[in-house]
């Protein structure tokens, strides 16, 4: 009897210890998220304008204050290009992965106000403008159209222990391809799709040697397997692949792929990896083709009911490309394609969202009911899509890190030489035409509602909504 009193006394003590030390974290946490909610920012937004004080930079704005920035000349790099985000599920800790034309840079972000550049995952041969990277579980994965590059592979939790800037290495690299523009992860499959891979030196001017749908098993994360190499639905410039719960029932539980084909989007059941269909694909409607097209990037609404299409050149006048950049001219405002997918046989065009600016669309990602737009020059628009039903969708905010080439300086890097896309992927974005500057990509996924913005000319920004 005096043994079981004791053994249960114990286990008294053991589970009080714990139960305190659960109130101690959870009081810690909570004071951590409530000492970031009050945090100042680095220029809040007002009357239209972020001022950032001491200097002379400011930014046009709408509701989104800039919380902190990291320039690319902390980063060394001449140019900025895509985005990512990681949150440690362990600590909580955000982290911003930003693609850098020598490599991949990583900012700790937990601390908004005052990022932390960690370091970066150089190039895995030359530099490119062209980077792309995704996330899946702990890991990065890292694809470029530098020559040769391959697929670099990343174990994200080094970043934990880093306490100054550190050139990093990949912990694996994957070299059965050696170019690609795109990697898109399926995080509920455990299926990584590379986008524009070609064999070692058979990439052409006009992808050609494209393997197609190309598609790694992530079982083993630092080991992928390639289980599909099909180039019969020809060449994806992006990528969305998602488990579907939409409203088709014929198709409801299997893999969907939504490839950005140039000049269409395909729809691939991809359930049996042995044997991928087609299920349709979306042609622009001949009354929306008097401008350049290139079917750039598309994502779907959260109830996957509507895919947002952007496209990157359907904004200038027919005949700007082919004439090498010269004379070319803004036409039309930014515009975006809404295609309802109710039906995934048989897509149609739903709407056809227009701002009331010029400018070209880049890519563009949705969070519950808003849709964040990098729209290059105009920087990140934020446009409220609950109404999208009833075509009733508008801007609500946005931020533009654009500078004008008159404040060109050290804080940007408007007016050299760019090394851009689309289209052939041969060192020049849209002929360097000028209007391809600023934002290139957003990530609008923290839990902490901070969003990245990874500029051209002016690195990472990262911004939130006003309370």
């Amino acid at each position: 009897m005096l043994l079981i009193i004791v053994s249960f006394t114990n286990m008294f003590k053991y589970f009080t210890v714990l139960f305190c030390s659960f109130l101690i974290i959870s009081c810690e946490y909570e004071s951590f998220e409530l000492e970031k909610d009050l945090q100042t920012p680095l220029a809040s937004c007002i009357d239209g304008v972020a001022k950032i004080p001491g200097t002379d930079l400011e930014f046009s704005c709408l509701n989104y204050d800039l919380i902190g920035h990291v320039s690319l000349d902390e980063m060394d790099a001449e140019y900025g290009n895509d985005c990512w985000g990681w949150t440690d599920n362990s600590t909580g800790k955000e982290y911003a992965i930003m693609g850098l034309t020598n490599g991949t840079a990583f900012i700790d972000i937990s601390d908004p106000v005052k990022p932390i550049y960690l370091g970066k995952l150089p190039t895995a041969t030359t530099e490119s403008s062209w980077r792309d990277m995704k996330v899946y579980k702990n890991y990065l994965y890292v694809v470029s159209e530098a020559i040769d590059h391959g697929l670099q592979i990343f174990d994200l939790t080094k970043l934990k222990v880093v306490d100054s800037p550190t050139v990093f290495s990949s912990d694996f690299s994957f070299n059965e391809f050696g170019q690609a523009h795109n990697i898109a992860i399926n995080e509920d499959s455990g299926y990584a799709y590379i986008a524009g891979s070609c064999y070692q030196n058979s990439c052409k001017q006009d992808r050609s040697g494209s393997k197609g749908l190309y598609v790694l098993d992530l079982l083993n994360p630092l080991n992928p397997e390639a289980v599909i190499e099909l180039p019969d639905f020809g060449y994806s410039h992006d990528i969305q692949v998602v488990n579907y719960k939409g409203p088709d029932i014929n198709f409801f539980g299997e893999e969907i792929y939504i490839g950005s084909n140039e000049n269409r989007v395909v729809f691939v059941n991809v359930s049996d990896k042995n044997n991928p269909v087609l299920i349709s694909e979306f042609e622009y409607p001949e009354e929306v083709t008097n401008t350049e097209q290139y079917t750039h990037q598309a994502w779907l609404t959260k109830d996957q009911k509507y895919l947002f299409l952007g496209d990157e050149l359907d904004e200038l006048q027919i005949g700007c490309i082919e004439s090498k950049g010269q004379n070319c001219d803004l036409v039309d405002n930014t515009k975006t394609y809404v295609v309802d997918v109710e039906d995934l046989k048989h897509p149609k065009l739903h709407y056809i969202y227009k701002s009331n600016l010029e400018g070209i669309d880049h890519n563009g990602y949705v969070n519950n009911t808003e849709f964040y737009l990098a729209s290059y020059t105009n920087g990140l628009r934020v446009i409220d899509i609950l109404n999208i039903n009833q075509k009733n969708i508008f801007e609500i905010g946005f931020f533009d890190t654009y500078f004008e080439k008159e404040h060109s300086g050290a804080f940007n890097k408007v007016g050299q030489a760019k090394l851009l896309d689309p289209g052939g992927h041969d060192g020049r974005k849209g002929e360097n035409i000028e209007y391809f500057n600023g934002a290139w990509s957003t990530y609008p996924f923290f839990k902490s509602e901070n969003i990245l913005i990874s500029d051209i000319n002016s690195g990472l920004f990262i911004v939130k909504k006003q309370n």
